[in-house]
């Protein structure tokens, strides 16, 4: 698998393991956990515009506002995407923070089992067995519409050009 060195600074920079994905390519197949250890797969998403969002962990500041404004925009476009945040939380842990921040139009999964969705899309994080910050985009056939790669820990993504990607996809 490759390593992209220093492509994340999560207390100094860190290499990421897997390939950096780009707009245009199929969106690769994963297998995550939902809060009941039942296994979700990306075919499961299919047909929909699906956000997927990724962080290191709910329990931290910057991650837990990118998930909470990602919950505002699925409520504001109701039925019309999916929403996924993935982390390498356990699935118990995904499910009381969504509990105790109101959050319940965000699908959260865990890649804690295997990181096999953190290799697949580049966020694995080696050093701490986390998964970087990013964003996807992916349309309702399975392809990446926008891929974004934060380059800090601390610093969040760019919701506008998520929202300019996500915007032609909708009906």
């Amino acid at each position: 698998m490759s390593e992209r060195t220093a492509a994340f600074d999560f207390f100094g920079p860190r290499a990421l393991v897997g390939p950096e994905l780009a707009a245009g390519q199929p969106a690769p197949a994963f297998a995550l956990l939902d809060s009941k250890l039942n296994t979700v797969t990306l075919a499961g998403f299919a047909g929909k515009p699906l956000i997927l969002s990724v962080v290191p962990s709910l329990d931290t500041g910057v991650c837990s506002k990118q998930t909470v404004r990602f919950n505002a925009e699925a409520v504001a476009l109701a039925d019309q995407i999916n929403v996924v945040t993935v982390s390498a939380d356990l699935p118990f842990a995904q499910a009381r923070w969504c509990s105790s921040n109101e959050v319940s139009n965000v699908t959260t999964l865990s890649d804690h089992r295997d990181m096999s969705f953190a290799e697949a899309y580049g966020t694995y994080l080696k050093d701490f067995r986390l998964n970087s910050r990013a964003v996807f985009v992916v349309d309702g056939a399975g392809v990446i519409q926008y891929a974004e790669y934060v380059p800090k820990a601390g610093q969040e993504p760019d919701y506008d050009a998520v929202l300019a990607a996500l915007r032609p996809l909708l009906g």
